[in-house]
């Protein structure tokens, strides 16, 4: 079947070691870290005190939303949405349209983990205390898995597919793949992609309850995510939105756009929950898969990808996701592509994660470099036996990758991974 050609022609990021595109760049590349102590979590005697989220001032809001919009406004995930999802719009070289007629050859899909924690808690308070009648008119759209796509949809006028998908850790990944798959079939132009995490303890509790984050680096935050590492001791929580404006090549190429990168294709599976696969842990042999059928999908060779950028989380897992890629690619030693974790530099921002990171693969692609894996200084022995120590680098270098593939992994065994390309 003719697929039309899709590429990315706007950006946009509310990351915690950056809120512009140029700011996150530069972070990235230098590995400043956003990772910090919350002194909330201290309170609440978190084991892990620390986090990473995206910091900017109340009236940054104001190039956003508007008074009404703004008035009781407590759902994080839906400002860093709507700060990134705008920003990449007007990045694409759009503008917020006025119009009564619907754009409509126009989509968002953004997705959520959870939309609106602190929102909802004050819903109960209220609702429990009799005083219903005062939670305000926005208390649904903040609440809502949706509301941050139909919040955009709104702003921008969209009169295509508006939607919010949810797929743990893969969210990100998958929506960048959903909006692929709808402007590559002819049923769209042009579609607003990406994913937002709220942030706070109400969120990341139950991550706490599981033990599976770090708690030595209280004192040391910057230290804490580990991603490949040797001495990795769990995820660092993290949250924030990631945003992509995907378009087909050619209303790109009419409208002269710049364009980022091309989207070569990809796949989203499941391995069931079977074969070792759980609601925590990945089925390997449906990783592998997933791998295997982006490169397919993509009509390339696993040797024409120049670099991975992983999942890799700074858990046990690490190991076992190299063991999955090495399988999947049929390639070792010095054949194996470079590859990089940001969550090293951001924590594991959950549903956000797949959009963030795939921002900071479309960087790399555009600006020529890799970014290093901070705090990976004593890799893994398990990885080291598979993979150069040279193909995870520590610092950034200057490299042109001509294909990246990113993947993500989450929380329900659900798999997405997708082949961008240098335009």
């Amino acid at each position: 079947m003719y697929r039309r050609r899709v590429v990315i022609t706007g950006l946009g990021i509310a990351s915690p070691n950056g809120m512009t595109i140029s700011e996150f760049k530069s972070s990235i590349q230098k590995g400043t870290s956003g990772i910090r102590l919350i002194k909330q979590l201290k309170e609440l005697s978190f084991s892990c005190q620390i986090a990473g989220f995206p910091i900017y001032k109340e009236e940054h809001l104001n190039n956003y939303f508007n008074s009404v919009e703004l008035r009781g406004l407590k759902a994080t995930g839906m400002e860093y949405g709507v700060i990134a999802g705008v920003d990449a719009w007007k990045d694409a070289g759009f503008y917020v349209s006025n119009s009564e007629t619907p754009l409509w050859n126009t989509g968002v899909i953004f997705g959520t983990g959870i939309l609106g924690v602190d929102k909802f808690r004050e819903a109960i308070y209220k609702v429990d205390e009799g005083n219903v009648r005062r939670l305000g008119s926005n208390t649904v759209i903040q609440t809502m898995a949706s509301g941050i796509s139909a919040f955009l949809g709104g702003k921008l006028g969209c009169g295509n597919i508006v939607t919010t998908n949810s797929s743990a850790c893969s969210t990100g990944t998958e929506a960048i793949l959903m909006a692929y798959d709808r402007i590559a079939s002819g049923n769209a132009e042009v579609i607003l992609a990406g994913s937002t995490s709220d942030s706070g303890p109400y969120v990341w509790g139950g991550f706490d309850a599981m033990r599976i984050l770090p708690y030595k680096y209280n004192d040391n935050p910057t230290q804490a995510s580990r991603p490949m590492s040797a001495s990795a001791s769990g995820f660092v929580p993290g949250s924030g939105a990631g945003a992509l404006v995907i378009e087909s090549l050619d209303s790109a190429q009419k409208r002269g756009a710049t364009i980022y990168a091309e989207i070569l294709g990809g796949t989203i599976n499941s391995g069931g929950q079977r074969n070792g696969g759980s609601m925590t842990a990945p089925n390997s042999i449906a990783v592998q898969h997933c791998i295997q059928s982006a490169i397919k999908n993509s009509g390339i060779y696993p040797e024409d990808i120049d670099a991975i950028n992983g999942h890799l989380t700074a858990t046990t897992k690490d190991s076992a996701e190299i063991q999955n890629w090495c399988e999947a690619l049929g390639l070792k030693g010095n054949d194996f592509p470079y590859i990089n974790s940001l969550k090293s530099m951001v924590g594991h921002c959950l549903a956000a994660s797949g959009s963030i990171e795939s921002v900071a693969t479309v960087l790399q692609l555009k600006e020529n470099f890799i970014f290093g894996n901070v705090n990976c200084e004593d890799l893994n022995p398990e990885i080291a036996s598979l993979v150069p120590r040279d193909r995870i680098p520590t610092k950034t270098i200057n490299f042109s990758p001509n294909i990246i593939a990113k993947a993500s992994f989450g929380f329900g065994d659900v798999n997405a991974c997708v082949i961008f390309k240098k335009y």
